[in-house]
């Protein structure tokens, strides 16, 4: 049973891990704002974002925005942490 849970939650940082490169990716290219697909990642990803930002202003450096980069890290981090507990 906790494994299973564990399967979902790994499963869904991991959607979310690619929810984050495809936005981040996406601030690049400056794609059209009023598209649904563009707002619906916008909508699950800036919270985390400013989130980050917040806490850790020194994230936007030389303009760039690092904090898609803190959050993938993290995410790694606590699943590592987690798997580890549940197979030890």
């Amino acid at each position: 049973m906790i494994l299973e849970l564990y399967g979902l939650v790994h499963s869904l940082m991991t959607l979310y891990i690619w929810v984050i490169i495809i936005a981040s990716f996406l601030s690049f290219v400056q794609p059209d704002p009023y598209n649904p697909i563009v707002q619906t990642l916008y909508r699950l990803t800036e919270p985390a974002f400013a989130f980050v930002r917040k806490k850790m202003p020194f994230v936007l450096f030389s303009g760039i925005d690092l904090s898609p980069l803190v959050i993938i890290f993290g995410l790694q981090t606590i699943d590592i942490i987690i798997r580890n507990l549940l197979l030890s």
